[in-house]
């Protein structure tokens, strides 16, 4: 991962992870992050960030992607 993207996951996505209702996944969020060990609390972290900044690049490819596939086609 590049220095750029671990800038903006604490920049942008993890403030924005942060102000999502959690309430329907609160009981499994809670236990989680209650009965790691530290060390464990740290891999967690940083594979939260892993995923978390992969999901968002999936998304703007997705959107390439689509944005692509649906616009007119131009007469040859």
């Amino acid at each position: 991962m590049t220095d750029f993207m671990r800038w903006f996951y604490a920049n942008y996505i993890r403030p924005q992870l942060g102000r999502i209702p959690r309430e329907a996944y609160q009981y499994w969020i809670s236990a989680l992050e209650n009965d790691l060990m530290p060390c464990q609390k740290e891999d967690y972290e940083k594979t939260l960030e892993f995923y978390a900044v992969h999901a968002f690049l999936l998304g703007v490819e997705t959107g390439r992607g689509l944005s692509e596939a649906l616009s007119p086609t131009r007469p040859a």
